[in-house]
Formats: C-alpha cells, structure tokens, sequence
C-alpha cells in the first residue's frame, strides 16, 4: 500500500522492518531498540532535508489543490485544504 499512496494521494509511508521476527516477545523490544536505535534516530532526523513550506497566495490564506512540480522529479504533489 506504500506504493499506492505516494503515487496517488499525498501521503508518504514507509514500512520498516528490523529483525526477522514480525512480532518478537516483549521481553526482547529492549535488545531489538538498542541494536536499532542509532540508525533509527538518524534516519528519523532525515525529516528535515528537503523542501518544504506552506502554499499560500498573496494575502497568506493557503491555497488547496496547488500543484507542485519539482524539476528531475516525476512525480508532482497538491496541497490539502
């Protein structure tokens, strides 16, 4: 469904998986974190590369349904209401 979404709606998920076991006991989250979190908490600063910003017109109300095309990307975006 990851795919759907960001191709059709607005919406960017991301599925991540860090072991084999679907759902380890949680008597084994604590070792499952540590062995994780580094790359986790880097990944998780990625949030703040890139563009991003509000779209609005002339008198700051925002705009709904604006499209944005960024140059080299195949895949425009609109703003919500």
């Amino acid at each position: 469904i990851n795919d759907f979404s960001y191709l059709h709606t607005n919406c960017f998920e991301l599925s991540i998986y860090v072991g084999c076991d679907k759902y380890p006991h949680e008597s084994e989250l604590p070792e499952e974190w540590e062995n994780n979190r580094e790359s986790l908490i880097v990944f998780m600063e990625q949030v703040h590369r890139g563009i991003k910003g509000i779209v609005t017109d002339i008198h700051g109300k925002g705009i709904p349904n604006a499209i944005i095309s960024v140059e080299g990307v195949n895949h425009d975006i609109r703003t919500g209401k």
